[in-house]
């Protein structure tokens, strides 16, 4: 097949989400053909999906540079710089009417789901003018399944669509499947149009995240006025400091705020919590579900519930890039290039150093991941970090590469932000490493912290790789149980 050029050809957009659209804003302002293809029937379809949630970011951390100057010369005002919008105040009062705009006019196509990218006449093993040949997409849309030729491809498609199992082995648990009409993977409205599956009912909310905590508290509002409804709360992991947060030190206070109330949920005895456990298998018990896993202490059962919110994460979906040369981090599946700076066994932060399209792009020139979908399994992402992926990106597609390395950006820290795990072989360091407190009941530094976020147990004993003459030394003083394991219900 002879080379084809590209240069004609328009640059697709995957994903008509925020970063979707903050991408195709920058490539129209640099005069750059764009098309966009969202898999849902609206714009950022998946937002919709949670869109009762209110989020942690006030409106000026919810916007794009580029969208903005689209909208304001057709009279568009953003909402109070300071006010903490829902996802559906987002969609309706800014996405929505950024895809409204005459410059957007034919871009954005709805219920158009890219199902495969390719290189025209090549698989992934041929490298022979590679480069030179133009992107294939293969989109399954009302009237069938097409193909179309683009010159680049920015991935914006997100992964909210394809959620964790509830199995804490990365498949599904035994039993997943088969009660899948009473799981909810993500943030089900509670207190809304899901208000019937709940109330009165008892629920089981899996995970440590800022999804968990939101139906958490939802659960806890619909409890007072339902008093027949129950909760519990499990995790797999022992260490809830990514949830507690930096509390009053965070400069989002909402996200503070959100850590706050739910380590209060738990003191107060409102939720009762089982940390340490990994779930391996659900099964009916007359008409109720019984949750089955390992602990510590051996194997546990929870139950009998009536539902379960599987507030476990997304990952994301890499069926569509099979045909492409991707560089992804070999545990996240983010781009290689993030994995040191986001991965969860050594980090807690909220954020990540400014990066652009030269840590997203991989060996398959122009293509590029965007948005969290570059975070691959990595739990955070702020809307603030997509816009200056896209932006960088837009530029390096433009030939502007000086806008493309001058990436600028700057995210309001959690107050949490371990990057190093103590070294207990370290003498310096104590029994849990860094200096000693004036708190009576805790051995160090990294001990009070644990304590005052409200972990389980000792502070100490948080750490990975604690050896066990530490653990038993008795210096980390009386601690606290906030979660016994073992059956709740």
């Amino acid at each position: 097949m002879p080379t084809t050029s590209s240069d004609s050809l328009p640059i697709a957009v995957i994903g008509a989400g925020p970063v979707g659209l903050a991408a195709a804003a920058h490539l129209i302002t640099r005069n750059l053909p764009a098309r966009v293809y969202e898999a849902g029937s609206s714009i950022a379809w998946n937002m919709r999906d949670w869109g009762h949630v209110r989020v942690f970011t006030p409106w000026r951390y919810c916007v794009d540079a580029a969208a903005i100057g689209l909208l304001e010369p057709h009279g568009w005002r953003m909402p109070a710089a300071d006010a903490f919008p829902t996802a559906n105040e987002i969609v309706g009062e800014y996405l929505a009417p950024l895809a409204r705009t005459p410059e957007f006019a034919g871009i954005v196509e709805t219920g158009a789901r890219v199902e495969a990218i390719s290189r025209l006449g090549l698989d992934k093993v041929v490298s022979r003018s590679r480069d030179e040949r133009p992107f294939v997409l293969s989109i399954r849309a009302a009237g069938g399944t097409r193909r179309e030729r683009v010159r680049a491809v920015i991935d914006a498609s997100g992964t909210w669509a394809t959620p964790n199992p509830l199995g804490s082995s990365g498949i599904p648990a035994d039993g997943e499947a088969e009660f899948a009409d009473r799981i909810a993977y993500g943030i089900p409205d509670v207190l809304g149009r899901h208000r019937s599956d709940y109330a009165g009912r008892t629920t089981l909310v899996v995970g440590a995240g800022h999804s968990a905590a939101n139906s958490l508290l939802d659960l806890s509002r619909l409890a007072r006025v339902e008093p027949d409804t129950r909760f519990f709360w499990v995790t797999r992991s022992t260490n809830l400091i990514r949830i507690y947060g930096g509390g009053d030190a965070d400069q989002l206070p909402a996200r503070g705020e959100l850590g706050d109330a739910t380590r209060e949920l738990v003191e107060s005895g409102r939720v009762r919590l089982t940390t340490g456990f990994s779930i391996l298998a659900l099964r009916e018990d007359n008409g109720r579900l019984v949750v089955e896993g390992d602990t510590a202490e051996g194997r546990r059962i929870i139950g009998p519930v009536d539902r379960i919110i599987a507030a476990t994460g997304q990952r994301p979906d890499l069926s569509l890039t099979r045909e492409l040369r991707l560089d992804l981090d070999p545990w996240l599946e983010s781009a290689r290039a993030l994995g040191p700076l986001i991965d969860p066994n050594e980090h807690y932060c909220g954020s990540v150093p400014p990066h652009g399209f030269r840590e997203l792009a991989h060996p398959e020139k122009g293509f590029f991941t965007a948005g969290i979908k570059s975070y691959g399994r990595a739990p955070t992402f702020l809307l603030l970090t997509g816009y200056e992926q896209v932006r960088s990106i837009a530029a390096a597609l433009a030939g502007d590469t000086e806008a493309a390395e001058n990436v600028q950006l700057v995210l309001p820290e959690t107050a949490v932000c371990v990057t190093q795990f103590p070294d207990p072989e370290n003498e310096k360091a104590g029994c849990c490493g860094g200096p000693a407190t004036t708190r009576a009941d805790a051995c160090c530094a990294a001990d009070e912290t644990a304590r005052n976020l409200g972990l389980d147990g000792c502070g100490c004993g948080e750490w990975p790789n604690m050896p066990a003459k530490v653990e038993a030394s008795g210096c980390c003083g009386s601690g606290k149980n906030v979660a016994p394991a073992g059956e709740v219900a």
